[in-house]
């Protein structure tokens, strides 16, 4: 930094078209506002309008996991640390109005003062592709589902003589028998229009089915060479894998330990006692699909697994209730999984001394 240069601090508030920057000195003096384009010609604009006013220490960005990813990803490879930004809470928004100016004004104040000190994913390697395929694997799940429903809805709906035949039908037989048919007669008769309308609907939920296999078929290779380790463990599969891994992100190294990571899954205990009742429950904030992942991990081994049985049955005897077992096994499963997931960079031994 030359002599005359001072050291400032980025904020910037992300949107679909435009970024709003703004930029601040290390004592938070506000010297300058303007929006660039979501645009690799933006982003470079921005990086050096930004790096005009000094030496950067730092930039702030909010949505660095929807609107600012790519912007995050530039500035990084750039050599620009980047700090994970949240919304300010209503109070302070009611409090300092709202606009993208002031919002990226606070972005930066957010850093200068250490309320922001978040690192952001990387979102440049392989747990990335896993969650844009993942995504699709999801919606395709939620729209079987749906038509599953709808298919036996209309069932339920449907004159007797379409309903009397297929009664008592697995999903399976249901979806075969009902893509295989050939309704004929007059659209205006009901049991016709039932009858095609059900074979519209199996054949739908036939084609969902087969994307979802092909996306399993995807995922369960790169999930297993992502992180062996992991998948190797009692209770957890490729899907759950799958979710654990997006969680932690491309640079897991961001969390700085494995309570950070329970933390972040929403599986560490805080305090909820009042009176004589002296216990803890789970964070209810975090990722809630992380969570979600844990939980299944948990309801697995406890059916299948002898350790986790007799721990069951340990804790049971001591009176602890069902719901506070899986608490303290949702624990325990986060400590484990953090211990497997990639730490590039970081030996075993020293991620054995940190865990």
């Amino acid at each position: 930094m030359a002599a005359d240069e001072i050291a400032v601090i980025g904020g910037i508030d992300t949107h679909t078209d435009t970024h709003q920057a703004a930029v601040i000195d290390t004592v938070g003096r506000h010297l300058a506002t303007e929006p660039f384009p979501t645009s690799p010609a933006g982003y470079q604009q921005l990086l050096g309008w930004l790096r005009s006013h000094g030496e950067v220490l730092a930039v702030g960005v909010e949505g660095t996991g929807a609107y600012g990813a790519e912007l995050a990803r530039f500035l990084s490879a750039n050599g620009i640390t980047v700090v994970e930004v949240d919304r300010p809470d209503r109070k302070a928004r009611r409090d300092n109005g709202k606009s993208d100016p002031v919002d990226a004004y606070a972005a930066a104040t957010a850093v200068l003062s250490g309320r922001a000190k978040g690192t952001p994913k990387s979102r440049n390697g392989i747990a990335e592709a896993i969650r844009a395929l993942r995504v699709a694997r999801s919606s395709a799940i939620k729209a079987r589902t749906q038509t599953i429903n709808q298919i036996r809805t209309l069932i339920v709906t449907a004159p007797a003589e379409v309903r009397e035949q297929f009664r008592g039908l697995s999903t399976v037989e249901l979806s075969d028998h009902l893509a295989r048919s050939r309704p004929a007669g007059d659209l205006a008769d009901p049991a016709c229009a039932v009858r095609t309308a059900l074979r519209r609907l199996a054949r739908r939920y036939r084609a969902l089915s087969q994307e979802i296999a092909d996306a399993d078929a995807e995922l369960k290779p790169l999930v297993t060479r992502a992180a062996p380790q992991l998948v190797a463990l009692p209770g957890v599969g490729p899907e759950t894998a799958g979710q654990l891994l997006i969680t932690a992100g491309d640079n897991p190294g961001r969390l700085r330990s494995e309570a950070s990571f329970a933390h972040l899954c929403a599986a560490a205990p805080i305090p909820a006692s009042s009176g004589r009742t002296n216990r803890h429950r789970l964070n209810r904030g975090g990722d809630r699909q992380a969570n979600r992942a844990l939980h299944t991990i948990v309801i697995v081994r406890m059916r299948h697994d002898r350790r986790t049985q007799e721990y069951v049955a340990r804790r049971t005897a001591d009176g602890m209730s069902k719901k506070d077992i899986i608490r303290c096994l949702k624990r325990f499963v986060a400590r484990e999984v953090y211990k497997h997931l990639p730490h590039p960079g970081i030996t075993a031994a020293q991620l054995q001394q940190a865990a």
